[in-house]
């Protein structure tokens, strides 16, 4: 590993380094993919990953390539002591609003987990159900916290191999390039086909 890669890694675990020297050792971060899209489940995971975890690479999944973090997903996991991802699909997002979708999701990923942390890391939600685990919020947490930034990886992977699914499903859409979010593309073609059924009805009002 270079000593640039190195030095943004040793930064980027800094904040957990902190915590840990505070009596916290097994550290969970959590983060999501697809709160803006207008099709398709929003998608949250929590990771465990071992203290000396440095996995060349990992950062925010918003910076980093759909190729690498597809490599970057299989080398966390093997290393990961423990992760959990929760899935809210369209129809409940409707329900219930992003942001409580996002909230139910996070709660769902924790209990997949068969390690419990003794604390949270998660990047930018408050009032969460978390059954009683200290938490931390940090805003803009998957570009400042390993732990965050690994759990993005996980949640945007997860989320795009279900939007690739479902562009076998609704090939007119082209859910596999930009994955349910509003491009002019995307939004071209919700006026030309209509919607679908994965298609977020509350987040789509002004295209129909």
């Amino acid at each position: 590993m270079k000593e640039k890669e190195e030095a943004r890694l040793v930064a980027l675990k800094e904040q957990e380094k902190i915590l840990r020297q505070r009596g916290f050792k097994t550290i969970c971060g959590i983060d999501e993919a697809g709160r803006g899209p207008l099709a398709g489940p929003v998608v949250v995971a929590s990771v465990i990953m071992p203290e000396d975890s440095m996995i060349e690479g990992v950062n925010d999944s918003k910076k980093i390539s759909e190729k690498k973090r597809e490599k970057l997903y299989d080398q966390i996991l093997e290393e990961a002591i423990s992760y959990g991802v929760g899935i809210i699909g369209q129809d409940e997002i409707d329900e219930i609003n992003i942001l409580n979708a996002t909230k139910k999701g996070l709660t769902l990923s924790l209990k997949e987990l068969t390690v419990r942390p003794d604390l949270i890391m998660v990047d930018a939600l408050t009032h969460i159900d978390t059954m009683g685990i200290p938490y931390e919020s940090i805003i803009k947490g998957d570009a400042k916290c390993y732990s965050i930034a690994a759990a993005s990886i996980i949640a945007k992977v997860t989320r795009d191999r279900i939007m690739r699914e479902w562009d076998k499903v609704y090939p007119e859409y082209g859910f596999e390039q930009h994955k349910g979010y509003g491009t002019a593309k995307h939004i071209a073609a919700i006026k030309a086909y209509g919607l679908c059924p994965i298609h977020r009805r509350s987040f789509t009002k002004n295209f129909i």
